[in-house]
């Protein structure tokens, strides 16, 4: 079945996630901010936040009461981490748009941290005909009833949808659930698979 239906990841493929860029000044520098990240287990909790918990009960687990101050300052200054666009990919996403396929998005992203990503990309919220975010879920990619809730709210067949995302193992996810999906490289190869999927 030819897919009718554009499903993007958002982070990675329309904008660039930047965390160290939240942690850079409190920490004094880029390269403190990375080792700070690192003592936390900042990803392990950030991967936990997508999935639904909140910021403040995951601060909790950090001893040190310094660095539990940092992490919690994560939120107002998330802004600063998606500030930049990948700007080939918002093109395509234009021309699909222009000529009147349905454009959605399934995203890891917490239900706290999305509406401060707003204020950097404020088109996100408008943008899609449907949005699936992880955190108002509370169930994050790979898990296969993230798919389903799409497919149930979009109104849509899993076979209907091509989903594009920067990670593998959401990819196959995808295609286990049914969808065609690829891996986000670039611009431009997104750009051949629309081509050749019938799309552009």
């Amino acid at each position: 079945m030819k897919p009718t239906n554009m499903v993007f990841d958002i982070g990675g493929v329309l904008v660039q996630w930047d965390p160290v860029a939240a942690f850079a000044e409190a920490c004094g520098g880029r390269e403190a901010a990375m080792e700070f990240m690192e003592r936390v287990g900042f990803r392990e909790k950030n991967a936990r936040a997508d999935a639904g918990e909140t910021f403040a009960d995951l601060a909790q687990e950090i001893g040190d009461p310094a660095d539990r101050e940092i992490f919690l300052g994560y939120l107002d200054a998330y802004p600063l981490t998606v500030e930049r666009k990948i700007k080939g990919s918002w093109t395509l996403l234009d021309q699909l748009k222009v000529q009147g396929t349905r454009v959605h998005a399934i995203t890891n992203w917490s239900a706290e941290t999305w509406p401060r990503g707003l204020i950097s990309q404020p088109r996100l919220g408008k943008v899609f005909d449907t949005l699936v975010v992880s955190g108002v879920e509370r169930i994050a990619k790979p898990d296969a009833r993230i798919f389903e809730i799409f497919c149930d709210r979009a109104g849509v067949a899993p076979e209907a949808c091509f989903f594009v995302d920067d990670s593998l193992k959401n990819v196959e996810a995808a295609r286990a659930f049914g969808m065609q999906a690829a891996q986000f490289i670039s611009p431009k190869v997104l750009r051949l698979d629309l081509i050749d999927r019938g799309f552009l």
